[in-house]
């Protein structure tokens, strides 16, 4: 098996948290010059850090916003699993606002089955695919971050006020035991928010792994969502 195959398993282990060299080989199954090779090509790709046998993810910052291609490989399926279920909510003719979650993203197929639907967004990719299938879409504009590819700043800020949704889905990084929602990117909360105010009703997708999880900064509590969707 190849580091390219093997790459999407140690990104979900350092996700969870920092590993030994040891503990990778173990859990892969392979010798430890095979991990510390792999290392290597991950350090390149700038993904890892490694110091005195124990591997990370890349240092994390305050207000950290985790990469568009680790997030596409989180939880594939269980995504997948809660976009069916979040079809339930929508109508022909509605006025949808998605975040640029990829758990929203996996939303897209779903909408094409829909009439007249309006789909605004600040993720640059889910408004490029949403358009391609043909979902009539806009896209807030502002300062494109190349780690998620979404749109933050005054500018989408400004644009996504303009506009009132029947239906709002997005997710987040964490929900505490109490209930607060949570995330790293404040600029990315910022957008949420609005997308909270300006609509109808408040959908949040989320799966299991983020129960239980508190990050850098508060979206909102629960109780102010319509529905929670996960796999739990």
């Amino acid at each position: 098996m190849s580091i390219y195959n093997r790459e999407e398993t140690y990104l979900k282990l350092l996700r969870e948290r920092e590993h030994s060299v040891k503990e990778l080989s173990e859990k892969l199954f392979i010798s430890e010059p095979t991990v510390r090779r792999d290392i290597v090509s991950l350090k390149k790709k700038d993904l890892i850090t490694s110091h005195r046998g124990i591997v990370s993810l890349k240092a994390k910052y305050a207000d950290q916003r985790i990469p568009l291609f680790i997030r596409n490989k989180e939880y594939n399926e269980v995504k997948k699993e809660i976009a069916l279920k979040a079809v339930s909510y929508i109508k022909h003719g509605d006025v949808i606002m998605l975040d640029a979650s990829t758990t929203a993203y996996y939303l897209l197929p779903h909408l094409a089955t829909f009439k007249n639907i309006l789909l605004i967004t600040n993720g640059a990719k889910t408004a490029i695919d949403a358009a391609s299938i043909g979902i009539k879409t806009i896209c807030a504009g502002g300062e494109l971050t190349p780690e998620s590819f979404s749109y933050v700043g005054i500018d989408a800020e400004k644009l996504l006020n303009q506009y009132h949704a029947d239906i709002a889905f997005f997710s987040c990084r964490g929900i505490s035991e109490e209930g607060i929602i949570t995330d790293n990117s404040v600029l990315e909360n910022s957008l949420r928010r609005i997308m909270i105010q300006n609509a109808k009703k408040k959908v949040l997708l989320c799966d299991q792994s983020k129960f239980n999880k508190t990050y850098l900064h508060t979206l909102c509590s629960t109780n102010e969502l319509d529905a929670i969707i996960t796999n739990a």
